[in-house]
């Protein structure tokens, strides 16, 4: 025959089993805590370097992005530099080309030449500027000469055109060979009355019994 252990023993043993299922609650809470802050830590160091890394990318592709520019650019400046030198001789076959044009001697075949290398030189960039009656400009004339003033001009102009100018894009290959005019100084407004002399001289009437 089994003994059958008291009632009191046995709501012991439960009272003790609920009371120690408190600390391990506790320290189970304290370690979910515990990861939750690492957790947090974590995701902040992260970020951090997911936002280092996005500003190392950016910079290298703002780096990129200038080099890409100064090479685009220098590729540019080579092409200008070797156009340059390879048309600026031509400029003296273009000033003959102008003589012979105006004494009319660019007809027939050779006219046909002419018109096909201007269309050849234009298509390479080589624009030709200098006519008569162009404002003077030093950055792309170079005045041989003032041959005195006329009353036609305001400014100081160009009135003979003695070599053409030519430029590539914005870089003057050959400035324009220039006779030049100024305007006539020191005539305007000198014909004219000022309103003191023009104005009548006003008097004032005196009573004859004032004496």
């Amino acid at each position: 025959m089994t003994d059958t252990p008291p009632d009191d023993v046995t709501v012991a043993g439960e009272e003790s089993a609920e009371a120690g299922s408190f600390p391990d609650a506790a320290a189970a809470a304290d370690a979910v805590a515990t990861d939750v802050a690492v957790d947090a830590a974590d995701e902040a160091s992260l970020r951090r370097q997911l936002d280092e890394r996005t500003l190392d990318l950016q910079r290298v592709q703002a780096e990129y992005l200038n080099y890409k520019r100064r090479v685009d650019r220098d590729r540019e400046l080579v092409k200008q530099n070797a156009t340059y030198a390879a048309l600026a001789p031509i400029t003296e076959v273009m000033d003959t080309v102008d003589r012979a044009r105006e004494h009319g001697e660019v007809e027939g075949g050779f006219k046909a030449v002419v018109d096909q290398l201007e269309r050849v030189l234009t298509g390479v960039g080589l624009v030709k500027f200098g006519e008569v009656g162009d404002r003077f400009d030093p950055t792309i004339h170079e005045a041989l000469s003032h041959i005195g003033e006329d009353p036609e001009v305001e400014v100081t102009t160009c009135k003979v055109i003695a070599k053409a100018g030519y430029r590539i894009g914005d870089r003057v290959v050959r400035a324009a060979q220039v006779l030049v005019v100024d305007p006539v100084t020191g005539t305007q407004g000198s014909a004219e009355p000022s309103e003191t002399e023009d104005a009548p001289v006003e008097t004032t009437a005196t009573d004859d019994n004032s004496e």
